[in-house]
């Protein structure tokens, strides 16, 4: 007699737990009536039925979250994000470098004939020099500031009490900084291996400055190992054409290589795949070592099919091998280095260079250099926060459609919001092509948050960053324009009635908190402002039975942005929506004194 069991139809859309149940229950009925009758809830039966059935739903939950998360579409944990960006290239990295400049002073004597300063104790300012803020970040002098440049501004610092004549002149120079500090690491590199792997354990490096080995062979960044041409601006010494044109672009055939890569917490160093000994080989595999010789064979040998065929040599880059690498890098020393007006006050080290240091009196070189001031007069500033799961999606997107060149508003949108850490970052930006313009002018409007997470303007250095790092990527047609976005604050206003039996205080706790965490997630510029979604947001808070009114509008005053808006005239009739103009970002700056309500 043939087993009733073997066409067993098994319903694969029971997948929760009291679907599985259910027919685990009309199985056992079906197939098990003289062996299996307890089907109460305090029975041995009904224990191993729910015991299977909460295995299955364990198992189907797990199952589907693990097909969600091999798509970049509806993953959701954040790492699994970063792997599906390194599958189409993109280059994940959340520690940026904020860029801005400070005003520099030094007092110098009186000159011998009492008309000026004396510039021969003007010395320079070498780039390197370092100098920290109160929160505890610290800034790098990008290049050498020369307080004798007849351009500096010059006032009388002191004066003799008895007869006023100047003593001292206080001269004011500008130095452009980066945040971070150079730091240095040394690596024994022992026999030769394939894709040599180095980790720098510092949580916050912006930027790898150098790598060489004890030879002094140079190794150079570069985006994909499979790039052997790297671009280097060399500075026109041709008197008649280094005015239009100060810096030449040269082509530079780098063997050694390396790219970089951003993990939790620490920074790894790739190098390539090939050896010294292979630098001589051919730059391209030869056509007949990768033809299948056939000749009366129904096979393909491995032998014959080999993909290493295809990077022996310096290919994928040359390795290092039996050496010290010394790695040289910069590394921010706090991980929010924003740092406010006039927060950079404190001088850490210096080093200075004077003209001629043999005519001048020790001790006076010495109390000019003590002499010396630093104040940042406007924000330094960058995007210091890492990007959200919509926005890190957002990026990968874009970097896959936009493939490392500007040619689509989209494309120039991508490239600014992933500029390369070294040069900074920006926290939103908008592109607009300008339709008057003759030729194709991209207008793109930016804004950066300041150490306290609030939106505010670019300042004039990431903003040239961010042209110069376009400039090697749009077509030649192309002019850009960086403008500064509109910041707009807004507040909000509601009440609500909730259920009798609810406490009100604690009913509007939920209510702020849910809001709070809705507007912890910025507005893109350009992107209108949903009052239907604070509806929606306070219904479906528990305790709530319904919002009767919410009210929005714009917030000004000390602490907030200047921008002049019409709420009233930026509402949609239905009073569904503010409409947000091209250059304008929305904000709820103070969540907690901002949002206010009543609960009835």
């Amino acid at each position: 007699m043939a087993d009733k069991r073997q066409n067993v139809k098994v319903n694969y859309l029971s997948r929760d737990f009291t679907s599985i149940k259910n027919q685990l229950v009309e199985h056992a009925r079906r197939y098990y009536p003289e062996t299996f009758r307890d089907f109460s809830d305090a029975g041995f039966g009904a224990l191993m039925v729910d015991a299977v059935s909460y295995v299955g739903d364990l198992l189907s939950f797990y199952l589907d979250y693990q097909a969600n998360e091999s798509f970049l579409s509806t993953a959701i944990e954040y790492n699994n994000i970063i792997k599906h960006g390194d599958a189409v290239g993109f280059k994940y990295d959340n520690v940026r470098a904020t860029y801005g400049q400070v005003n520099l002073y030094i007092k110098v004597p009186v000159n011998s004939s009492n008309t000026g300063p004396d510039l021969a104790y003007a010395p320079k300012l070498r780039a390197g020099s370092t100098f920290s803020a109160t929160n505890g970040s610290l800034f790098t002098l990008l290049e050498d500031v020369d307080f004798a440049d007849a351009t500096n501004e010059t006032v009388v610092a002191t004066t003799n009490s008895s007869t006023g004549i100047p003593v001292e002149y206080a001269i004011k120079t500008i130095g452009q900084v980066v945040s971070g500090e150079l730091r240095e690491r040394t690596f024994e590199i022992g026999n030769f291996a394939r894709f040599t792997t180095l980790t720098l354990e510092d949580a916050n490096v912006t930027e790898i400055i150098s790598i060489f080995d004890s030879s002094g062979k140079q190794y150079y960044e570069v985006e994909h190992l499979s790039q052997n041409t790297i671009y280097v601006p060399v500075v026109n010494n041709d008197a008649t054409t280094n005015v239009q044109a100060p810096t030449i672009i040269k082509p530079f055939i780098v063997p050694r290589r390396f790219v970089r890569k951003r993990l939790a917490g620490s920074t790894q160093i790739i190098f390539g795949y090939g050896s010294d000994s292979q630098l001589d080989s051919p730059s391209l595999a030869e056509a007949r070592d990768l033809v299948l010789n056939l000749h009366s064979k129904t096979y393909v040998t491995d032998q014959a099919m080999d993909p290493t065929i295809l990077i022996k040599g310096d290919k994928f880059g040359v390795g290092p091998s039996n050496t010290t690498l010394t790695v040289s890098y910069r590394a921010n020393t706090q991980q929010n280095s924003n740092a406010s007006a006039g927060s950079v006050n404190k001088i850490t080290n210096t080093s200075f260079q004077f003209a001629n240091p043999d005519t001048l009196i020790s001790t006076t070189s010495a109390t000019v250099r003590r002499s010396l001031e630093v104040i940042n007069p406007s924000p330094i500033q960058g995007d210091v926060s890492a990007p959200t799961t919509r926005e890190l999606r957002e990026l990968i997107s874009g970097a896959h459609s936009a493939q490392n060149r500007a040619v689509t508003v989209e494309d120039f949108k991508t490239l600014v919001l992933s500029m390369p850490a070294k040069f900074g970052g920006i926290k939103r930006c908008a592109v607009i092509q300008d339709v008057d313009s003759n030729l194709r002018n991209i207008n793109i409007y930016v804004v950066n948050q300041n150490n306290n997470g609030f939106f505010e303007q670019t300042n004039t250095i990431l903003k040239e960053n961010i042209k110069t790092w376009l400039n090697t990527k749009r077509m030649i047609n192309d002019s850009i324009d960086i403008l500064d976005a509109k910041v707009v604050n807004l507040a909000i206003r509601f009440s609500a009635i909730a259920t009798n039996d609810e406490n009100k205080s604690a009913v509007f706790g939920r209510v702020q908190r849910r809001m709070n965490t809705y507007f912890s997630e910025k507005l893109d510029i350009g992107e209108s402002f949903s009052i239907t979604e604070l509806y929606s947001l306070i219904n479906a808070t528990p305790g709530i039975i319904d919002a009767t009114f919410v009210q929005v509008f714009q917030q000004t005053g000390p602490g907030y942005a200047t921008t002049k808006f019409n709420v009233k005239n930026n509402t949609t009739p239905d009073g569904r929506m503010i409409i947000a103009p091209k250059n304008v970002v929305f904000e709820v700056r103070y969540p907690s004194r901002d949002i206010k309500g009543t609960i009835r």
